[in-house]
């Protein structure tokens, strides 16, 4: 498989990792929108949010948890951070490996 998450998780490419556990890991996007952009994101390989099954429900719930760990982590939690699931390349979606997005650190507009 030559999906670029699936190397960074089998440490065949460098990252700045922030979490890891048997499930999930979150890294830094290398190019961020934001002074925190963290990508957290699921071992296991998921191309799109359409590939999620009822199975899958809960380490998809794990993202959403890790995300709000990491914005407590680097306190930015109390002032808010975006989080964004893209899905597709008309969704924006480049790595079609699904992964939460985890932006803040700066105030966003609506």
């Amino acid at each position: 498989m030559d999906c670029l998450f699936c190397k960074i998780i089998n440490r065949e490419i460098p990252a700045t990792i922030h979490y890891e556990d048997d499930e999930v890991i979150a890294f830094d996007d290398i190019n961020p929108k934001a002074p925190y952009h963290f990508l957290v994101v699921p071992k296991k390989h998921i191309s799109t949010l359409n590939d999620v099954t009822d199975e899958d429900v809960p380490l998809v719930g794990k993202l959403v948890q890790i995300a709000s760990q990491l914005a407590k982590k680097v306190a930015i939690a109390e002032d808010g951070y975006r989080t964004v699931f893209n899905c597709n390349a008309d969704g924006g979606q480049v790595v079609f490996h699904i992964h939460l997005h985890m932006l803040g650190g700066k105030k966003f507009s609506s």
